[in-house]
């Protein structure tokens, strides 16, 4: 037989090598990580050995060794410590404990020490069972005793009762009694399988069935060999239950639940049979209101034009509605997290878990995204749903798509805000270009050419992003149709290029530009197209700069044609992004520059790739770096 063990240890790493060590010695682990944790595992676990290292925060190991004898004295507990120390192992063997094994341990010493509980172990169960197997045989001879005994008072017993129920059925009979009182069916049968005896509700609903045989009052039955419960008890000795279908005096079924209870005679015989039946008509009909309130209650919540789900405490799915589960799937014990924000665990502000501590409603607006990657927008409520103690067990969110509201106010509010959030940035940059306008006039006037290349250098990097800061300013306030014109390829690709390959060596970054041989030409609106790609390239040199992991990084420029489309592909080995990044990159106001970011960029890069008839696929993962691949046709119609 296979021992349970439970490992006591605050150190992740022993928990994990030493729980294997055990488990591949054929034993059942379970794992804690302090004394508290572990003392509330014991009546669910149920261990028959403990191994607990000493040393431990908060309840050390000596405390916890007290607290499981006292728990279950049963419990063989080995102690582990990284020290050799005399006092722990005297209060170790004072309260009991097993053995005593020190760090690092050995393999022998553990199959030891666990053996020697085993056997231990093994040992108390079979001296249990030898005094289990005493006292049961006491038992056995002592009831036999008392047997004889009784048998002397049983046939009176018996007989008395069944003289009891004589007079009872003669009370039915009679109409009186107490049989009249109960809101039930009551009939008594005799070994014959002829009714007795009726109460009054039973004469008033089914007829005088007196004289009559049993089985003539239920519906279907049509004789002795299709066995009613009065049947079966006199065949079998013993009550029985089951739901069954009466005919009442007009021929109409009553369906009822049937029980029976045998009456023995002095010999051990089925003498009589009462049998009461309750009338559940009136439980059927509510069931049936209650089974179409049901589907009414389904149909509307299938019907919602929103999103529903209810979450238990460790955020798992229970139900969902169908627009739910056409967005996200059937999702039924996922987590809500996960579906959502493809997130490894709960939200920050989630509105679910402040809803089971305080009780309340909460709102919530966030970002979702949908199994087809699809992104949203959503306005989340919550509400608590009470249990019969009236505790919070479960709570429903409801998710309404605010998408198209949302992009109605950015559309008319967020030039304003942006420019209120770039103001302090645009600041920095005015007083950056005063600083290179300065050593540009200083240069000038000492004639010093290097204070003025200098200078000029500044003033060109400050006014090429204020240039961009504008452009995607003006980009995104107006709206303006794209102007397309045939474009040579190569050499767009050549002057993409030329801006990307300064910045990225003054960076430190390498960058190669791979242009297919024969590219031709392409419709493109040069200047948005330009734009977009720029963005994309400038983020993959922030990307390899940000990241201190690797002693060299590159960008790779890689342009193609195929098949009546150009490709451009965007490579880079930098830090990458995780999932909840690649799903919100191309919203609006997104940055995870921080404050170095305006969140337009990508957004417009989005929108110039679309209005080129094109798709963006973006293929990253954390530390591993990034490709993005732009597909757009060569040509655009009209």
């Amino acid at each position: 037989m296979s021992e349970k063990v439970m490992l006591v240890d605050d150190e992740d790493a022993i928990r994990e090598i030493l729980g294997l060590s055990i488990a591949d010695l054929g034993y059942e682990v379970h794992t804690a990580a302090n004394g508290p944790e572990a003392l509330e595992a014991l009546d669910v676990f149920r261990p028959a050995i403990v191994l607990t290292d000493i040393k431990m925060p908060g309840m050390d190991g000596i405390e916890l060794l007290g607290r499981i004898k006292a728990h279950n004295p049963d419990i063989e507990v080995i102690m582990i410590s990284g020290h050799g120390d005399m006092d722990l192992v005297v209060q170790s063997l004072q309260r009991e404990a097993l053995d005593f094994i020190t760090k690092p341990i050995r393999d022998e010493l553990l199959i030891s020490a666990l053996k020697r509980a085993a056997e231990k172990i093994s040992m108390r169960r079979q001296l249990r069972e030898h005094t289990q197997n005493l006292e049961r045989i006491v038992k056995e001879k002592s009831a036999k005793l008392v047997e004889l005994e009784r048998q002397l008072a049983v046939g009176q017993v018996v007989e008395g009762l069944s003289s009891a129920m004589r007079c009872l059925a003669e009370t039915c009979d009679e109409g009186m009694g107490y049989f009249n009182e109960l809101p039930c069916f009551i009939s008594i049968h005799n070994r014959y399988l002829e009714v007795v005896a009726v109460n009054q509700l039973y004469g008033e609903r089914l007829g005088m069935m007196v004289g009559k045989n049993s089985w003539e009052v239920y519906s279907g039955r049509h004789g002795s060999g299709n066995a009613c419960p009065v049947a079966k008890t006199i065949e079998e000795g013993k009550g029985q239950r089951s739901r069954e279908t009466l005919l009442d005096a007009q021929g109409n079924d009553v369906p009822v639940i049937v029980h029976t209870a045998p009456i023995l005679n002095k010999d051990g015989m089925v003498e009589l049979v009462i049998e009461m039946s309750v009338d559940v008509t009136e439980v059927e009909r509510l069931q049936e209101e209650l089974r179409h309130a049901r589907e009414k209650f389904m149909r509307l919540f299938d019907a919602v034009p929103c999103t529903i789900e209810v979450v238990d405490r460790e955020h798992n799915i229970v139900e969902a509605n169908r627009r739910f589960r056409q967005d996200f799937g059937e999702t039924r014990g996922g987590k809500c997290f996960e579906l959502f924000k493809h997130r490894e665990d709960p939200c920050q502000e989630c509105p679910i878990t402040l809803t089971f501590e305080d009780g309340q409603s909460h709102q919530w607006e966030t970002a979702v995204t949908t199994r087809d990657g699809q992104q949203r927008i959503v306005l989340i409520q919550t509400a608590p749903v009470h249990g019969e103690t009236g505790e919070i067990e479960q709570v429903m969110e409801i998710s309404t798509d605010i998408t198209q509201i949302r992009q109605l106010q950015d559309h008319l509010t967020s030039l304003g805000l942006m420019l209120g959030s770039m103001s302090h940035g645009v600041k920095g940059l005015l007083t950056s270009l005063d600083g290179g306008v300065y050593k540009v006039d200083a240069g000038l006037r000492r004639d010093d050419p290097e204070r003025l290349r200098q200078g000029w250098a500044i003033v060109k990097d400050k006014i090429g992003r204020i240039r961009k800061m504008v452009l995607d300013i003006l980009y995104y306030a107006k709206s303006r149709e794209s102007e397309f014109q045939t474009v040579d390829l190569a050499a767009f690709a050549g002057d993409l290029a030329a801006i990307i390959e300064p910045k990225a060596s003054q960076k430190g970054v390498g960058f190669l530009l791979e242009a297919a041989p024969g590219l031709g030409e392409a419709d493109l609106d040069e200047t948005a197209m330009s734009a977009a790609l720029v963005n994309f390239l400038e983020n993959a040199v922030d990307a390899c700069t940000e990241d201190d992991a690797k002693p060299h990084h590159e960008v790779v420029l890689a342009v193609s044609a195929q098949e009546g489309k150009i490709r451009f592909e965007i490579r880079d080995d930098g830090m990458g992004m995780d999932q909840e990044t690649r799903e919100k990159m191309f919203s609006l106001f997104f940055s995870s520059k921080g404050s170095r970011g305006t969140g337009l960029g990508l957004f417009i890069s989005n929108q110039v790739v679309e209005r080129h008839g094109g798709t963006i696929a973006v293929d990253s993962e954390f530390g591993r770096g990034t490709s993005i691949v732009v597909t757009i046709p060569r040509r655009q119609d009209g």
